[in-house]
């Protein structure tokens, strides 16, 4: 059989799954929607997430024969995903019993056990154009010569991010391959804006999430707030700075009581002159998961500036907050006018490096010119901060791809070297087809996080943002356990790479909007949507 043929199939097996999906949808919508159902809202979300990131896989298939049976073995993994979600719910969906039935043969063909561990060391190539291999290529050397050898001392330590990365990195054009060329930045518009985010992120969190892959995120929200937003004169005066490294930016949004529940945030921002009658705001209130804050010269916080709750949303304004450096284990900063900001930081069991802190703002006071958009930007912060969470999501993807990577070669190399029983782990059939549905998965993430990249240049795919985080950071936790089982008892030593990588990669479902949330409130809503528009 023809790889052209085992495509045809897998399209075919895609449609299937894409139709139950539709009639799944259609029925949460006639019977109360996501709010009601959220348990079918959520197994329907991330249904038409892994059908999805199947259909990226189509063009990539046709490119080859190593590239074709990777295709077919993601879309079997598919068909038996969204199976098992369906089994014994058929009637919550609004079908009939077994309504895959006619891709079980596609999917048993390959998923067999010996066709999978055939794709063990078949990672595939990834087609990409001269000027993103160069990209590739560029971050990769740079995370491989600076970032890797520092990454495990600064997990094991709960250290910083080490300045010569940040400079590093800003030597590179890092931080504004999303900052305007007329602004001093790298980007000419289009997809290439966010291909290449995509490929550097990737390549940072290979060597490190903590260090690498996230240390671009923060100050690419804050220009695209204010691209979206700013006035000409803030564009000219923030991002060149931004692109710089010069000012390096936190985002100050998430609030104790308000974690993915952004339009109901309590922190005030509050029109006041300052003690010489310079007109601006006064903040006061508490931020929580405040990422890089003691490290940032300045804090992009969303914050309520009309006072009439009832507008939720609607009364929300983005400020930039400028700070001195402060110490990663806690600070305190006075103002002249007696404002007051304090930094608790909040230990975890991965991502460590960049640190997050709970911040205590009280009577902290910014001139006005830092709200973005000026008078203009008043009750639109809500809509700034979500355009840049969008490629967020996007960029979370990738560095779900990156740590995915570094624990898909550090459990090859170790399966290759590792002897039990008189041979190599790597010949036994169990941790072949481990590392096989690893490779499988793996590409299939990097395919859909290409394709996403590439309708996000044409102004579209905001859904899909969401899909491909919620798909490829669900699948970073299981990519990273097997990589550690793969190892045995050193894969729980911290001496091993892959304890960090699994640490690491709990984090993915959690921070840029929570799994839960993107399922219910963004992904699911969005298709009920779509389903009545049809």
């Amino acid at each position: 059989m023809s790889f052209t043929s085992d495509l045809a199939q897998a399209a075919q097996a895609i449609e299937k799954a894409k139709k139950v999906v539709d009639t799944g949808v259609a029925h949460l919508a006639s019977s109360g929607g996501p709010d009601v159902h959220q348990q079918l809202a959520y197994d329907l979300a991330h249904s038409a997430s892994a059908v999805e990131t199947a259909r990226s896989m189509l063009d990539y298939g046709a490119k080859g024969e190593t590239e074709a049976l990777l295709t077919c073995a993601f879309t079997a993994d598919m068909i038996f995903e969204v199976s098992s979600r369906l089994l014994g719910r058929e009637h919550l969906w609004g079908l009939e019993p077994h309504p895959l039935e006619g891709a079980y043969d596609f999917m048993a063909t390959f998923r067999d056990p010996v066709f999978i561990a055939s794709l063990a060391e078949k990672s595939g190539p990834r087609h990409l154009d001269d000027d993103f291999e160069m990209v590739q290529d560029t971050f990769r050397s740079f995370a491989s010569k600076v970032i890797a050898p520092r990454a495990e001392h600064v997990h094991r330590f709960n250290e910083d991010v080490p300045e010569e990365i940040i400079s590093g990195l800003a030597d590179l054009g890092a931080f504004g391959l999303s900052v305007p060329a007329e602004y001093g930045g790298f980007s000419e518009g289009g997809d290439g804006e966010y291909m290449a985010n995509c490929i550097a992120t990737e390549e940072l969190s290979r060597a490190s999430l903590g260090i690498g892959g996230s240390l671009i995120t923060r100050p690419e929200i804050l220009t695209r707030a204010l691209v979206n937003g700013g006035t000409e004169a803030q564009k000219q005066y923030w991002l060149p700075k931004l692109a710089t490294a010069e000012v390096m930016a936190a985002v100050a949004v998430t609030e104790p009581d308000y974690g993915s529940d952004v339009a109901n945030i309590k922190v005030t921002a509050v029109k006041a002159d300052n003690e010489k009658g310079e007109a601006g705001y006064i903040i006061n209130g508490v931020k929580t998961w405040c990422t890089f804050a003691a490290r940032a010269d300045v804090l992009m916080l969303l914050a309520r500036t009309d006072a009439d709750r009832t507008k939720t949303h609607r009364g929300l304004s983005v400020l930039i907050v400028p700070k001195p450096l402060g110490d990663a284990h806690g600070f305190m900063f006075d103002q002249p006018g007696g404002g007051k900001m304090e930094g608790r930081p909040i230990d975890t069991i991965g991502y460590r490096g960049m640190h997050s802190y709970e911040i205590a703002l009280e009577n902290w006071w910014v001139p006005a010119d830092h709200l973005i958009g000026e008078e203009a930007g008043l009750g639109k912060g809500f809509y700034y901060q979500m355009s840049g969470f969008e490629n967020g999501r996007l960029q979370t993807a990738a560095r779900a791809v990156g740590v995915m990577q570094a624990a898909y070669e550090a459990a090859l190399a170790y399966a290759n070297n590792r002897k039990v029983f008189g041979s190599n782990i790597s010949e036994y059939q169990l941790t072949q087809i481990k590392l096989g549905r690893m490779a499988a998965i793996i590409q299939a993430s990097r395919q859909f996080s290409y394709v996403v990249a590439k309708l996000m240049g044409k102004g579209e795919g905001q859904m899909e943002a969401s899909m491909v985080k919620a798909y490829v950071c669900k699948a970073a936790e299981w990519v990273t356990r097997e990589a550690m089982q793969i190892h045995g008892g050193f894969g729980y030593a911290e001496e091993y790479s892959v304890s960090r990588l699994f640490v690491d990669a709990r984090v993915l479902s959690i921070f840029e909007g929570a799994d839960e949330t993107l399922c219910l409130k963004v992904i699911a809503r969005k298709l009920v949507e779509e389903s009545g528009a049809k």
